[in-house]
């Protein structure tokens, strides 16, 4: 039913707003199911997450994968994250109008000093809180929201320093007025994001064929690597990944970087292939099919 995308500077209180927003919502007359998706959700260390571009790529990644399964019109989804690059709320808007559902975003607006001192209080208090480095990168390269963009509208304003941060703040009762209003020719402000043809199309096909994609690869090498760790060396025969798919048959030991660097270079190659030829695998299997296949004849054959 609706995508609400939470952003602001690090430490101004975003969390906080998405539980008085998520529990807002569960005492409204909505009848929808309310989640939220964060970093917490799947174990990721603030710091270590945006400690350089490649791990605040992958972070990235994982949510907006995740907003991609979990979006609706059964569901209200409530992304709690920095949230801070236009591109990347463009792509969230994005995945909003593709399954044609409402679309807002939330901003924290909190001066930095008000945030360096909350993020230091809460070091303090033996808290998750970011270290001073990683801290100054992201609060200079936050790009604040413009209700001028699409990707940035309607756009709601909480300003939690002044005000704080609680289920009556005007701003979380505007958002949940937004998302409960019955949408008609009289709700003219009420806008539900119509999908294209195009995003109708391709949304499904790859976006999950990406997910799928990565998640079995994946268990291929993590079956490789348990099968290697409990044999003495030497060539690995018949690794059973699952039944009705081919087992692995490799000539010799292989380590994980050499396993990782198989893996992408076959996930590269499907997807080069897909561009000008069928499409990449859209199950599990199939993406394990294809992948022990590849390993089979990369490896197998060298002594």
């Amino acid at each position: 039913m609706a995508l609400v995308v939470i952003c602001g500077q690090p430490c101004s209180g975003k969390s906080t707003a998405a539980k008085c927003l998520a529990e807002a919502l569960n005492e409204s007359e909505c009848k929808q199911t309310v989640r939220i998706i964060d970093e917490t959700s799947f174990h990721l260390d603030r710091n270590q997450s945006y400690a350089n571009m490649p791990s605040e790529k992958n972070l990235r990644g994982v949510l907006r994968s995740e907003v991609d399964r979990s979006v609706s019109k059964d569901n209200i989804i409530i992304v709690d994250s920095l949230n801070s690059i236009k591109g990347y709320r463009y792509e969230l808007w994005c995945l909003a109008r593709a399954a044609g559902i409402r679309y807002c975003v939330l901003y924290c607006d909190v001066g930095e000093s008000h945030c360096r001192k909350w993020n230091e209080e809460r070091r303090e208090k033996g808290e998750a809180a970011y270290n001073d480095v990683i801290f100054e990168d992201l609060v200079r390269r936050f790009e604040k929201p413009d209700r001028r963009n699409r990707w940035d509208s309607p756009l709601f304003e909480l300003w939690a320093h002044n005000d704080g941060v609680e289920r009556s703040s005007i701003a979380i009762v505007d958002v949940v007025l937004y998302l409960t209003k019955k949408a008609d020719s009289k709700s003219w402000d009420v806008k539900i994001l119509q999908p294209t043809i195009a995003t109708q199309n391709t949304r499904f096909s790859e976006a999950n064929s990406l997910y799928e994609m990565d998640r079995a690869t994946q268990e291929v090498i993590n079956a490789i690597v348990e099968a290697q760790s409990q044999s003495i060396g030497g060539p690995l025969a018949n690794i059973s990944i699952g039944q009705g798919l081919p087992n692995i048959d490799i000539s010799r030991s292989v380590g994980l970087p050499e396993l990782r660097r198989l893996r992408r270079t076959f996930i590269k190659l499907t997807g080069q292939t897909s561009l000008s030829g069928r499409p990449p695998p859209s199950d599990s299997n199939s993406a394990k099919r294809m992948f022990v296949d590849y390993l089979n004849r990369e490896l197998g054959t060298i002594a």
